[in-house]
């Protein structure tokens, strides 16, 4: 098979489309000939040398995909050869086949295309387990959406939607900012020219829950817009690593912090994320209440544009890599 390889950690001309051996399901996993893989923003620092895939994880990139299974690996149910799913990742996304342990797999879901589902497993993995699971985000509540306009952000915006929140975003632009209330949020404040927390502060007691891509640069801030009662979700460090926290201005709001990634969670622990996706959020793609947001498309093999894309920052939502049309 093909995959998208990295010569060495630098700029996206490293990405290299090369054969590699195909892999072996063992017990437990899958084997997906893949439709379509996405870019995230971990797969550009992986490339670069700054996130290793963790212990025992192809080193190939992509973090979910969607495709057809066309082996299963002992001990697996509820899932057989021709099923059409997409997939949670540690990695190995960016190829022609990859194996996936068999819970996290979610079926290709109502009326969405086999390719565009590729959109969908980190998004939703990432945002149900921060803002439902974690942070427990109920209707009424305001959610603040850092990078409204990213992949995330745009299915957070349509998430806190369809749960009843009143959702505020940040993003860098009007036309982007207009873009996310076409989505549905409510409050669109451009952090270029505007102080997000006095704008939210102007329509709001606060934010109940915030979902944050920024990390340090955005802390003592964060803290700030926080309502009495209200949960910090740190998923991201776009602005660095190190920042000062008020713990004083915390306590007085009876605030919550907390810091997640799902890459080098254990399996089990995947698994225990999807099947909350499946029994909770996929009603409401199903349904249409929440879509996958495509900004490109863009063929496997010229992954290093579709880099380059998402490095420069004009895409709105996701940007899809296919390996073969839909069927």
């Amino acid at each position: 098979m093909h995959a998208i390889k990295i010569s060495q950690p630098g700029a996206p001309e490293v990405l290299d489309w090369t054969e590699v051996p195909d892999p072996v399901p063992g017990p437990g996993e899958v084997l997906v000939e893949t439709t379509a893989s996405t870019v995230n923003r971990a797969d550009l620092l992986q490339r670069q040398g700054h996130y290793p895939p963790p212990p025992g994880a192809s080193e190939i990139l992509g973090l979910e995909c969607s495709g057809t299974i066309t082996e299963v690996g002992e001990g697996v149910e509820g899932w057989q050869v021709g099923d059409e799913v997409c997939a949670l990742l540690s990695g190995g996304g960016y190829a022609e086949k990859v194996v996936v342990p068999a819970v996290q797999l979610l079926p290709v879901p109502g009326e969405i295309d086999v390719i565009t589902s590729a959109a969908l497993p980190e998004v939703a993995c990432t945002v149900w387990s921060n803002v439902v699971l974690d942070a427990g985000l109920s209707e009424g509540e305001v959610l603040l959406v850092h990078g409204g306009a990213g992949g995330i952000g745009t299915h957070a915006i349509q998430v806190g939607k369809a749960l009843g929140a009143t959702v505020a975003v940040t993003a860098g632009s009007e036309d982007r900012l207009e873009r996310c209330r076409q989505l549905g949020a409510d409050i669109a404040i451009n952090y270029r020219e505007q102080d997000f927390v006095a704008e939210l502060k102007k329509q709001t007691q606060g934010a109940d829950v915030i979902l944050d891509n920024m990390g340090a640069s955005y802390l003592d801030r964060n803290v700030s817009a926080l309502a009495t009662g209200g949960r910090l979700a740190i998923i991201g460090m776009q602005g660095g690593i190190k920042g000062e926290l008020n713990i004083g201005k915390l306590i007085g709001k009876r605030g919550r912090i907390s810091a997640t990634t799902l890459r080098a969670r254990p399996v089990e622990d995947k698994g225990r994320i999807v099947a909350a996706v499946r029994a909770g959020l996929w009603p409401l793609v199903e349904d249409g209440s929440v879509r996958p947001i495509i900004g490109q498309v863009v063929p496997l093999a010229e992954a290093a544009n579709a880099h380059r894309a998402l490095e420069e920052g004009g895409v709105f939502g996701k940007v899809l890599l296919t390996t073969r049309s839909a069927t």
